[in-house]
């Protein structure tokens, strides 16, 4: 039966991958918890920078060795070392790469939900315009790499160019993007595994050319698999926001997601509820067709806040500017997603 105290010396006998110390001379294994009768071992760890590609083979090497110690699943989380620590090992670290990962001026917001069919990816596109609107820098990732649709949404005909080494994101609406619709040919399904679609993330951080920006927002897939758990992995101060509709069976589902975020220490900035109402345009009266309560209940139960609530509409098309998805300045679905923009800003103190 696995220890404590043999966990804590497998573990410590890794070298952080930054300083060239090991995990035990840097007092670096913070947390150790064991469920005998799963055997499930979770272990928290802190290393001098987190959200690299060094991160993912640490974790790598965590997870072999302890399975080979006789634990039957591991869970990880990564920490940054106190300053003290890297103070005292400095002339160990060399000097950080610039690149967004380790970029102290951009936050990430993760646009997540418990099930598909939501409206999360219109969420999106619309939260990054509207946050472009107010004259912020923004990017974003179409992370929802099965079910890709942000370009289509947006109406980007366009496909990314790369300069030197590095990808130049798509621009639309003042919004900088990034999708995997750009990098597959017809619409062709993606049949992928877990660890494929890390590297492809990976690539995504720290491939792309994003310049100088504010928010970077990330269109999560539907649900708690191999992506989300890579960004939680990769961004560990990721902000995140939680779309459902107000039906109770939506938001008891989104509530999975949300759990997700908090115990891997990410902040839910709020929930925004989806196709909330439908409202006549003869009469002004009010019909919720999907029921009602489900995002002040799953608010509740995140400890947090109700950012919004979309009505039931659709956007005012144009054939000559055509994006679907994208709901105009003036429009009232515009105004709202602009509250909720300015309240997100507003959050972040940005």
């Amino acid at each position: 039966m696995l220890t404590e105290a043999r966990i804590r010396e497998v573990v410590g006998s890794l070298k952080e991958p930054f300083l060239h110390k090991t995990l035990a001379e840097l007092n670096a294994v913070e947390e150790i918890k064991i469920k005998e009768e799963k055997s499930h071992v979770s272990v928290k760890v802190a290393i001098a920078r987190t959200g690299t590609s060094e991160q993912l083979q640490l974790q790598t090497q965590i997870v072999n060795l302890l399975k080979e110690a006789g634990a039957a699943t591991v869970g990880i989380r990564f920490s940054q070392l106190p300053d003290e620590v890297l103070a005292a090992h400095r002339h160990a670290e060399p000097e950080k790469e610039k690149n967004l990962l380790n970029s102290q001026s951009t936050t990430f917001i993760a646009i997540a939900s418990g099930k598909g069919g939501v409206g999360k990816s219109t969420v999106s596109v619309n939260l990054a315009v509207a946050l472009a609107r107010l004259g912020k820098k923004v990017g974003l990732i179409d992370a929802d790499i099965y079910g890709f649709s942000v370009p289509d949404m947006m109406g980007i005909t366009n496909r990314p160019v790369v300069r030197g080494e590095k990808i130049i994101p798509v621009e639309r609406f003042g919004v900088q993007v990034i999708s995997m619709g750009f990098f597959v040919e017809d619409n062709s399904p993606i049949i992928w595994r877990g660890p494929m679609l890390g590297k492809m993330l990976n690539s995504f951080f720290n491939e792309v050319e994003w310049g100088d920006i504010d928010y970077l927002l990330l269109d999560l897939p539907p649900g708690t698999g191999d992506v989300a758990l890579d960004v939680h992995s990769m961004l560990p101060a990721c902000k995140e926001i939680i779309v459902t509709t107000p039906h109770p069976t939506a938001a008891f589902v989104a509530a999975r997601a949300g759990a997700m975020a908090m115990k891997t220490d990410h902040e839910v900035l709020g929930v925004i509820e989806n196709m909330a109402y439908f409202e006549s345009k003869l009469t002004g009266e009010k019909e919720y067709v999907f029921g009602r309560g489900g995002g002040d209940k799953l608010a509740d139960e995140l400890n947090t806040e109700v950012l919004g609530r979309l009505p039931l509409n659709q956007p005012d098309w144009n054939d000559e500017d055509f994006a679907p998805s994208i709901y105009q300045e003036d429009h009232q679905l515009g105004k709202i997603y602009l509250e909720i923009a300015e309240k997100v800003a507003d959050r972040l103190g940005k």
